[in-house]
């Protein structure tokens, strides 16, 4: 599935952009149009042929290869679906990686997708937005392509949802800047080539003192600790990373300094909005499987599913991920339209995490025993979502 060039998969950007959203997008299903259906078929193969097959054995180590995952989805065009075509994107908007994250819900773990997720979209919009060309072309052309791995520098042992109270300081000495403090629970920390780092570049209010760099995690004073050991997301790598005097050119900033905090929450909406999407099909998927179980084990002398409690609660479920579809195409379709999507987004991020631990715990409890093994997908889950 690895096509090159201009073509990348069966539709070509061009087909794609004239028969896509356009200006107003009517809200209804991403997935469909035409050009998002053969944009996620196209993504499901991959899936199917190069994911799939290596996902327990990758859940077992810890670690999946991204450079190698990274580089099929970037030549195959879908780590840079809306992102502009001059730097190796395909130029259409962002409806069609919502496409993209729901496709990503087929793999059958949390972490490979997450970690998808921030290279292709939780890394990089700041830098599409904000950067210089000259920046655009030395991290998000490779960035896209696969061939750089990305991750994301914001959490911190004492500041994680609290963004505002990081520590970590980035001061400006000549034309560079001198990098002091750590991060923790950062996405593809340990394979990383650069960081998409925020820091604080001043003193003054905390919502005005920061700024966004892009960090090589080559340079001298950078020291990935340790990776972290999860209970879920086991197959994307987690690592905690300190620096220490670390020297980055004043010109890797992202945009003006200071405005760090306020790239971060617009790249937030965008992360907030791709995970709700990888969420939807895996709780479908645990729906439908736990339906075919529950057929076919048998219970004091008839199916589980064929008890009304069972029944009622399961189309209950699959209700409740269908409307939560239904809020998300609603926020994407003013996103498209330029609208700040904020609480919609907020909204869409809650209910996705509530209804992830419902399903998951609804769902393996009429697994009986056998939901208690790492064979089945309900169990796996659990351990990422109800724990």
């Amino acid at each position: 599935m690895a096509l090159r060039g201009a073509g990348r998969w069966a539709l070509r950007a061009s087909a794609l952009r004239g028969g896509g959203s356009g200006g107003r997008w009517d809200g209804g299903r991403v997935a469909d149009t035409p050009q998002h259906g053969a944009l996620r078929a196209a993504l499901r193969k991959i899936i199917d042929k190069e994911i799939n097959p290596f996902v327990d054995k990758w859940e077992e180590e810890g670690q999946f290869p991204a450079h190698k995952v990274f580089k099929t989805l970037g030549q195959a065009g879908f780590l840079g679906v809306d992102k502009p075509t001059e730097y190796g994107g395909m130029g259409l908007d962002f409806s069609y990686s919502i496409a993209v994250a729901e496709e990503l819900g087929s793999i059958r773990c949390g972490g490979i997708p997450m970690a998808i997720g921030v290279q292709a979209g939780m890394a990089t919009p700041a830098l599409t937005r904000f950067g210089s060309d000259e920046l655009k072309k030395q991290f998000l052309t490779p960035t896209i392509s696969g061939d750089l791995v990305a991750c994301l520098g914001i959490s911190e042992a004492g500041a994680g949802s609290d963004v505002a109270s990081i520590k970590t300081t980035a001061v400006r000495k000549g034309d560079e800047y001198v990098v002091n403090g750590g991060k923790m629970w950062t996405t593809s920390g340990c394979q990383a080539d650069w960081m998409c780092l925020l820091a604080n570049t001043s003193e003054g209010h905390p919502h005005q003192n920061k700024s966004l760099i892009c960090l090589p995690m080559n340079l001298p004073g950078i020291h990935i600790t340790k990776k972290i050991d999860k209970l879920g997301m086991r197959s994307s790598d987690t690592a905690q990373i300190f620096f220490e005097d670390v020297r980055v050119p004043s010109k890797n900033l992202i945009g003006e300094e200071g405005m760090g905090f306020t790239y971060q929450m617009l790249q937030f909406q965008e992360e907030r909005l791709w995970g709700v999407a990888t969420v939807l099909t895996p709780l479908e998927t645990i729906i439908q499987e736990t339906i075919d179980y529950t057929r076919q084990r048998k219970v004091f002398g008839q199916s589980v599913l064929q008890n009304q409690v069972v029944h009622f609660r399961l189309a209950e479920l699959a209700t409740e991920v269908e409307l939560l579809r239904s809020l998300l195409y609603r926020t994407i379709a003013l996103y498209v339209e330029g609208n700040d999507v904020t609480k919609f987004a907020s909204m869409a991020k809650l209910k996705a995490g509530r209804l992830a631990r419902e399903v998951t715990d609804s769902c393996l409890q009429f697994w009986g025993g056998m939901g208690f093994t790492s064979e089945v997908l309900v169990s796996r889950f659990y351990s990422k979502w109800s724990s």
